[in-house]
């Protein structure tokens, strides 16, 4: 499979799966009249549907990464090449941004505004180190499986993780740094994103120490 098929799928699963969570976000905050429980229920709901289904399709094709540590945790293991990392994290970034401008689009609201939510304090970035070590935990277990559970073992996770976690389960630095362009339910201030992305690569150092200490 060509590695321009493979970016591709990777491209259009990632502004999907934003697309869902700040699209989602909208929707539940507008028919819930702004009662936040409601609105994270439809937000979760919909973005794990979401992520089952984009695992199922594009698996197949790219692995459905969808998320630059996935990547960056495939490199290390050597499933794929330093060529491949790199495509990939490029189109997971502009993705990100694409599914952002859609929901706006299709919401009509303009394409990027800066989100105003505040989401910074020591409880909200642990919880994205916990977050995100407990995603990367489920993939790499994953990927010793081949009874086709992944897909919902992944979803459902992120599910579970929005309502377990103080930071809704981030766990993302391509979601989390298109998330500041938007000013809805899903957004974060940009002042607050470095929080969440220095709790999500420390996540990604400590799931690779700990896969290298059990050995092979």
């Amino acid at each position: 499979m060509s590695l321009r098929r493979v970016l591709l799928a990777e491209l259009a699963g990632t502004a999907l799966l934003l697309a869902t969570v700040v699209g989602s976000g909208i929707m539940g905050e507008v028919l819930s009249a702004a009662n936040p429980a409601v609105a994270l229920l439809a937000n979760s709901l919909a973005t794990g549907a979401a992520l089952y289904v984009l695992v199922v399709v594009l698996g197949p094709v790219s692995g459905a990464h969808l998320n630059p540590l996935v990547t960056v945790m495939a490199w290390r293991d050597g499933l794929i090449g330093a060529r491949a990392a790199a495509g990939y994290l490029v189109v997971q970034f502009l993705g990100a941004l694409l599914g952002v401008v859609l929901a706006h689009l299709m919401f009509g609201l303009p394409a990027l505004l800066a989100s105003p939510k505040p989401r910074a304090s020591p409880g909200l970035w642990l919880s994205e180190l916990v977050a995100t070590v407990a995603l990367l935990a489920v993939v790499r277990a994953c990927r010793d499986r081949s009874d086709g559970k992944a897909p919902a073992l992944i979803a459902l996770t992120v599910f579970a993780g929005y309502w377990a976690t103080a930071s809704t389960f981030f766990a993302n630095p391509a979601v989390t740094l298109a998330r500041t362009l938007t000013p809805t339910f899903a957004g974060i201030r940009p002042a607050d994103a470095p929080g969440f992305l220095l709790a999500q690569l420390a996540a990604l150092c400590l799931v690779v120490l700990l896969a290298r200490s059990r050995g092979p």
